[in-house]
């Protein structure tokens, strides 16, 4: 397939972008069993990057269509009932290009929140742990939503807009996170919050060959900015915001986008190298990774500090939500236990105890295959005591090696506690 593509520092007209022909098999199809396959001979597709106008961004795509989905089934995806996408028959290989190529993921399962008015930083600057009123248009952050006593309800990643903040949210916690905020709203407020998450549609580029994909596209402008930047472009016209950052890591790059363009972009994506992952694959990496989730990692037991997320933090920008219970167990050395990765010889079940020399020092909270289907993987609060790089644990009869994982920062490096405060 014939990629033709550019971008312009202007807003010249875009090139005609020419869809591919909407497969009558619908989401009906997507719970195919066939496996990834290179998609088939299509038509030019001629794409226009081009950057977005001074005017305000809008977030009022077109009505949803299917073309996405029916790529993907043409692809050979398979779905859950939900229409979520679980794999293209490739976890094994989308594994090793996450690591040595690039992949791409569809997360528009996942929740979006665009949060106007006036008032908007103000509010998210004491709703959550990130430093807002720090940040200005084209910048991002990780913030955390934690109760009144600092345990975490999830990690948000938010692109700070000229007239809005967009945040996206675990698929299980954004509606709840919406109502939340809602009853938070004053009266003298000026702040209203939209879910804009079937309006819009969510990329994941992820890998280290990411940047390569970025100057096929001829986007050379957003590679090697701070983790956050975000920049707007169109295509033919409808939408697209790029922003440095893969959710999993600081590294790759996020998309926005309308559904009417998501197809086009997708097969552009793939056409230019990007292996399609699932959402089996995803969470493999996510474990790998070692970024919390809510449900497992994240819940009631445990505390953000003890979840090691320490870059989403302010410590110095003055009152918000469970910012006393935060500040206590800074200055009262009251974080007893850290979230690790665990290396283990054969499958554990999240909820085992984790043990050494017979006692109970941690529990395990989630679990997944490694990089290869024999590796195994897991993520577990253990104690303080019992917790550094290279411990040896048992994980419900499971002997387990306790490793470093490159989403979670050394919890006792407390300078980098400030990073809530910079532009990440």
């Amino acid at each position: 397939m014939e990629v033709l593509l550019s971008c312009f520092s202007s807003s010249p007209a875009s090139l005609a972008l020419r869809r591919p022909t909407t497969h009558p098999r619908r989401l009906s199809l997507l719970r195919s069993t066939t496996s990834w396959r290179s998609p088939p001979p299509t038509p030019t597709i001629r794409l226009s990057f081009a950057a977005a106008s001074p005017s305000p961004f809008d977030l009022s795509p077109p009505p949803i269509d299917h073309d996405l989905l029916d790529t993907m089934v043409d692809a050979g995806a398979r779905a859950s009932d939900d229409g979520t996408i679980e794999s293209f028959g490739n976890d094994g290989l989308a594994l090793d290009a996450a690591f040595d190529g690039v992949v791409v993921t569809d997360l528009t399962h996942f929740g979006r929140v665009r949060v106007v008015g006036d008032d908007r930083l103000h509010f998210l600057h004491n709703q959550t742990t990130a430093n807002f009123e720090c940040l200005h248009e084209g910048e991002g952050c990780d913030t955390a939503f934690v109760t009144p006593t600092a345990r975490t309800v999830d990690i948000a990643h938010a692109w700070v807009m000229k007239n809005a903040v967009m945040l996206l949210l675990s698929p299980t916690t954004y509606n709840s996170i919406i109502e939340m905020l809602n009853k938070y709203i004053f009266f003298s407020d000026k702040v209203e919050v939209n879910d804009i998450t079937k309006q819009t549609c969510f990329f994941s580029l992820f890998g280290p060959k990411s940047n390569q994909i970025m100057e096929a596209l001829n986007l050379h402008d957003i590679i090697g900015q701070p983790y956050g930047t975000h920049r707007h472009y169109n295509v033919d016209g409808l939408p697209v915001t790029i922003s440095v950052g893969s959710v999993l890591s600081e590294d790759g790059f996020s998309f926005l986008l309308s559904p009417s363009s998501a197809a086009s972009v997708w097969q552009t994506l793939i056409g230019l190298g990007a292996v399609p992952m699932g959402g089996n694959g995803w969470e493999r990496l996510r474990v790998l990774q070692g970024r919390p989730a809510p449900g497992s990692d994240l819940t009631n037991e445990f505390n953000v500090l003890e979840a090691g997320l320490w870059r989403a933090i302010s410590l110095n920008k003055g009152c918000y939500k469970g910012q006393e219970t935060i500040s206590r167990l800074i200055t009262y050395d009251g974080v007893k236990q850290h979230l690790w990765g665990i290396r283990l010889s054969g499958p554990a079940k999240p909820g085992s105890e984790i043990t050494v020399d017979g006692k109970k020092v941690g529990k395990l909270t989630s679990y997944a295959l490694g990089r290869k289907d024999d590796e195994h993987i897991g993520l577990g609060y253990i104690r303080k005591q019992a917790g550094h790089c290279g411990a040896e644990v048992l994980v419900g009869g499971v002997v387990g090696k306790v490793i470093e994982v490159p989403f979670l920062r050394d919890p006792t490096r407390t300078q980098v506690a400030g990073s809530g405060d910079a532009k990440i």
